[in-house]
């Protein structure tokens, strides 16, 4: 699989530099990004402005990155502006999947998606400080 990466806090940017997400691919693409998960990050940015198919292996890959992401609270965005690849990947039903124009787009949906899990998780922090105090007035 022929691509580059760059890492940063937040996400890992993976740049594709394949026509097809095909073949020996998806294999490829899946062992990076458990390689990545297992390294701390799950938010992953997948620049596909070369990819113009993906094959039901490709599909399936997808599936599977996307679904550990939301495991972890984290995001998988691709990123195309390909109508007929958008519309192929909307076609395979796969659940909350982010496809967005632009790298920077994708970037402030990471950026979206942390805010959210810390506004969350405030939010938890509070309710269980008012379960306790509530529960020690009793």
């Amino acid at each position: 699989m022929n691509y580059t990466i760059e890492k940063n806090e937040q996400y890992a940017l993976i740049r594709l530099a394949e026509s097809e997400l095909g073949g020996d691919v998806p294999t490829d693409f899946e062992t990076l990004s458990r390689s990545l998960f297992r390294s701390g990050y799950s938010n992953i940015i997948v620049d596909m402005a070369s990819v113009q198919t993906v094959d039901q292996a490709g599909v399936s890959t997808i599936r599977k990155i996307n679904r550990q992401c939301s495991n972890e609270l984290g995001l998988l965005v691709l990123v195309t502006k390909n109508d007929e690849l958008i519309e192929f990947l909307d076609t395979a039903n796969i659940s909350d999947l982010n496809i967005l124009p632009t790298v920077e787009e994708a970037i402030d949906a990471v950026f979206m998606n942390e805010l959210e899990n810390d506004f969350r998780s405030e939010e938890d922090d509070e309710y269980d400080a008012g379960g306790s105090i509530s529960r020690d007035a009793d």
